[in-house]
């Protein structure tokens, strides 16, 4: 398992970059205002928070238990996409407590679910497999394992392609999240044609 430190950094690098990128020039133009830059540090907090939320109850456990148990919150696992609309849910109300407007809270929601996603990513890679789909599915899926799977094993060519195309297309939908909700926030990437 991934420290708590890494699965921020994960999400600030993979996600934060895109953010990161919108706000260089402005930066070097000395063009961000005071109210810009709380609004960085605003979805920083809801990103950062989001993304360990996965193991919070590590946290209760360490105090009430002595251990370090996390991925239950009595029979719900943690790393599943139904414990993510805690993160949803804690994106909505940061949100609309900030902006007090219902869309801005519904994207800094989709923010916090791609935050809660990435750590679910992450886990998988180092842990081959969460439970992502529970109470459908109980036992835990592996994304990037079946990103391994040969011709053979896949049992076709079509097979294979279904099974490269769903696990890429996780990755990229955390992304798309993200970047979907950023631009509600005013980050953007804009065409610009060659002079």
């Amino acid at each position: 398992m991934p420290y708590p430190v890494v699965h921020v950094l994960f999400f600030l690098f993979c996600v934060g970059a895109v953010a990161l990128y919108a706000v260089i020039g402005p930066l070097s133009r000395r063009e961000l205002s005071p109210r810009d830059t709380r609004k960085l540090l605003l979805l920083v907090f809801v990103g950062g928070l989001s993304t360990l939320l996965p193991d919070i109850m590590a946290v209760y456990n360490f105090l009430v238990n002595d251990n370090l148990g996390h991925s239950l919150v009595g029979s719900i696992p943690t790393h599943s996409f139904l414990f993510s609309s805690t993160a949803i849910l804690f994106g909505m109300f940061v949100g609309y407590a900030a902006y007090r407007e219902l869309s801005k809270a519904f994207y800094m929601a989709i923010f916090a679910g791609s935050a809660f996603v990435t750590h679910l990513l992450l886990d998988d890679i180092a842990e081959g497999g969460c439970a992502y789909l529970y109470p459908l599915y109980s036992k835990p899926i592996s994304v990037f394992s079946i990103m391994d799977t040969g011709f053979a094993d896949a049992g076709g060519l079509f097979n294979y392609l279904i099974i490269s195309f769903v696990s890429v297309f996780c990755v990229f939908i955390v992304i798309l999240m993200a970047l979907f909700a950023l631009n509600k926030f005013g980050f953007e990437f804009i065409y610009r044609t060659e002079k």
